[in-house]
């Protein structure tokens, strides 16, 4: 087990900072152009972006469903700058703060209305998504292995690259933008446990989630998994965290496309008929901690399962910890915590990092925002 690194506060951090201070009142301004909120929405979704730039933390209102829990989430965080408490935590409230705002969870017409749907929808309906479907014909023609390559980094890279991506381990860090890649025991792992169930906790709605369920359907399909379990969000998390809903979306996309695609659905559709594909939202999804703090039932299906697959940089981080570890760290040196086998695919997307070569660091300090931009990934393995 790796010493513990400092857990990352905004204020130390340009990117986080910025989370709270451009993009989530970018994000409120967003939401106010997209639905027909009524005054009191208005004033508290103004409230909150005010509140992260300038103000400091507040706790639910008392009439909250949630508010004794949150209030114990939060004890000794309350009334400080958002950019000055651990950023995972704040970035999680900030997400039950704002359904707060919407009426996502108090009775009225506004009770579980998706506030980030018309973004998702407008993703899902869009020409990449419809690419990415249509380029399931090709995927299929492939040789196996390479079929399940090809749908792995699809998965991986979600909306940034089309089904149709190539193999390029080996050819760099420009080529292939991956900087650690264990995908090759990802395989092994899957073959030595074919006939178990895999456990995929999912990150984002659209294009990704649209990958990932052709990357379950394969696995199913070439029977490296009797049942998968996909884990979702129980309700709207990080604008496009996908719930139950955005799968049942998904799904219908593939079942309107044509040749693979809807087969591709069929399958999957029967597969939930008959108990193979199971999807579950635990509200541990929503929490603000890591994976240190699982509930029993879930550390006990994850520690069953053949391999968990995680999703996404979210994930990513709840997994190694949302710390400043050092990049060379190993990634089994940090997710010893984790019951079970696990696999994380994961772009590029906040600070931490682990697990990488020291070559490879060498190469990637030489590029400005490298851990934030988006522009590399992992595959990180421990068996």
């Amino acid at each position: 087990m790796a010493q513990q690194a400092p857990v990352i506060v905004s204020s130390e951090s340009p990117f986080a900072r910025d989370v709270f201070t451009k993009r989530h009142p970018a994000l409120i301004e967003r939401l106010l152009e997209a639905w027909p909120f009524g005054p009191e929405q208005r004033r508290a979704l103004s409230v909150l972006a005010e509140e992260n730039v300038h103000g400091v933390i507040r706790p639910l209102p008392e009439g909250a469903a949630d508010a004794p829990l949150w209030r114990d989430r939060g004890n000794g965080l309350y009334g400080r700058p958002w950019t000055e408490v651990p950023f995972l935590w704040a970035e999680s409230f900030f997400y039950r703060r704002l359904l707060e705002a919407t009426g996502y969870l108090r009775p009225g017409p506004w009770l579980g209305v998706d506030p980030f749907a018309p973004f998702k929808q407008a993703e899902l309906a869009g020409e990449a998504v419809s690419a990415e479907i249509a380029a399931l014909d090709d995927v299929v023609e492939l040789a196996e292995e390479e079929q399940g390559q090809a749908l792995l980094l699809s998965s991986l890279w979600g909306n940034r690259a089309d089904l149709g991506f190539q193999i390029t381990a080996g050819q760099g860090i420009e080529a292939s933008g991956l900087v650690a890649d264990d995908s090759a025991r990802l395989w092994e792992l899957l073959r030595s446990g074919a006939g178990g169930t895999v456990a995929v906790v999912a990150d984002n709605a659209g294009g990704e989630m649209v990958a990932d369920l052709a990357l379950v359907d394969h696995l199913l399909a070439h029977g490296l998994a009797d049942e998968v379990v996909l884990h979702v969000k129980p309700s709207p998390y990080y604008v496009s965290d996908a719930t139950l809903a955005d799968v049942a979306d998904c799904l219908r996309a593939l079942l309107r496309g044509k040749g693979e695609a809807r087969a591709a659905g069929e399958r999957l559709r029967e597969a939930a008929a008959l108990g193979r594909l199971r999807v579950r939202a635990d509200s541990f999804f929503c929490a603000p901690f890591d994976y240190t703090a699982l509930p029993e039932a879930l550390r006990q299906e994850f520690a069953s399962a053949a391999v968990t697959i995680l999703k996404g940089d979210l994930n990513y981080r709840r997994l190694v910890g949302d710390r400043w570890w050092d990049p060379t760290t190993p990634f089994a040196a940090v997710t010893g915590h984790f019951p079970g086998r696990i696999a994380a695919l994961r772009t590029l997307k906040s600070d931490v990092v682990v697990g990488l070569g020291a070559g490879t660091l060498a190469e990637l300090d030489s590029t400005p925002d490298w851990r934030t931009s988006g522009t590399y990934a992992v595959v990180q393995v421990r068996p």
